[in-house]
């Protein structure tokens, strides 16, 4: 595969370089919180992504018979990674996990009412897939819809819901048949947010990020909200799973951070000597800055394998998340060893090395190996999957 980027690519990311400067905002873009700065939760990065939509980058891969440009895909790597570099808001779960299943499966009434609103950036989404038994493995759900005249009525809980507090509408998945196989028997909907019986609770992480508890009592569900096929839903939540894997972990944060400590120990000099000179510091690093680059290649190949795919790859998918994710783990916890104490200050303490990025990505980075499923989840996709082994379960 050819790794350099194209004329019309290059002008593209000098495009949207422009754009970022013009648009800076601090309340908008917001490198400390990681991969998780994609979330549109604020007035302002509502905004913000209205500005995308008007430029016409929302949707770009979307057909264009409903409203999108028909563009490639790695267009829409390139402007995720030009965001996230700055910490600004992505494409996200709108134009990923449901725009593109309601593409494929939803109805013409759900794609009429959907589309348009996501590629004009008018609604936000949560994804409800997983329970307090049911994490790792989603195809172990057990939130209830049970029929009732011309719908469904939902109980049970989901958990680690992490946009539930702001967004419009729930993207769902719950079991309709309990007597089916445990990947049979699971059907999507999609529900308001503010949905009678529908009762939302905070779930705050280690690092300090709200997700949430997600409580259904007789919540109605109108049967014109299923998504595609009733009892089919497991194998459109594992579709979309591997558009989240990727889209959920860009790589320029993990290169921000990897820069960011390189300069640090250039810069910097410890008793009287500078870190750059320590044999043991410059083997570590050179070792990091090569497994950087691995995690980046993972992902452009991941891009280019579903250009030509009839469906997104799912392999390369869980190698580049389950590579990307340890890695940044790696040099998260590199970081605070390399850096020593003054890791441990925050963004708003004037002498914080590395932009105070440390502590908060010690912290988040653990969720980054179980968000999108676990790291374990990975390896055994790949290892099925890819090299044919048997199933551990």
């Amino acid at each position: 595969m050819d790794f350099e980027f194209s004329a019309d690519e290059q002008r593209f990311l000098r495009d949207v370089d422009v754009f970022l400067r013009a648009n800076h905002d601090p309340r908008v873009m917001d490198p400390s919180r990681e991969n998780l700065s994609q979330l549109v939760d604020t007035p302002e990065r509502r905004a913000f992504m209205k500005k995308l939509s008007e430029r016409g980058w929302i949707g770009i891969t979307w057909p264009k018979e409903y409203g999108g440009q028909g563009g490639r895909g790695f267009y829409e790597y390139l402007l995720n990674e030009k965001l996230s570099s700055v910490g600004a808001p992505q494409l996200g779960k709108g134009t990923g996990v449901v725009g593109k299943t309601l593409i494929k499966v939803a109805s013409e009434k759900l794609k009429r009412e959907f589309l348009p609103k996501i590629l004009n950036s008018e609604i936000e989404f949560a994804i409800g897939y997983s329970e307090p038994q049911a994490g790792s493995d989603a195809a172990a759900m057990r939130l209830k819809a049970e029929r009732r005249g011309e719908g469904w009525v939902l109980n049970g809980q989901k958990v680690f819901t992490t946009s539930a507090h702001f967004a419009d509408w729930y993207w769902v998945g719950a079991r309709t048949d309990p007597q089916a196989a445990k990947h049979h028997g699971i059907s999507l909907f999609v529900l308001r947010m503010d949905a009678p019986g529908l009762t939302i609770q905070p779930m705050f992480t280690i690092g300090g990020e709200r997700t949430n508890a997600v409580f259904f009592d007789d919540v109605f569900v109108h049967d014109d909200y299923r998504i595609g096929e009733p009892n089919k839903g497991f194998q459109y939540i594992a579709e979309a799973l591997d558009l989240e894997r990727f889209g959920m972990f860009t790589f320029s944060p993990v290169r921000g951070r990897t820069e960011l400590l390189c300069d640090y120990v250039k810069q910097t000099k410890r008793d009287g000597k500078s870190l750059k000179d320590d044999p043991v510091i410059r083997q570590r690093i050179a070792q990091l800055v090569t497994e950087c680059e691995v995690a980046r290649l993972l992902g452009v190949r991941f891009v280019d394998a579903a250009l030509d795919a009839t469906k997104t790859p799912t392999v390369p998918a869980s190698e580049y998340k389950l590579y990307a994710t340890e890695f940044s783990r790696r040099l998260a916890d590199a970081t605070m060893d390399i850096v020593g104490p003054g890791s441990q200050l925050n963004a708003d303490a004037d002498d914080a090395p590395l932009d105070g990025r440390a502590p908060g990505c010690y912290l988040l980075t653990v969720l980054e190996t179980i968000g999108g499923g676990t790291s374990e989840v990975q390896k055994n996709i790949i290892a099925t999957r890819k090299h044919g082994l048997p199933r551990n379960f």
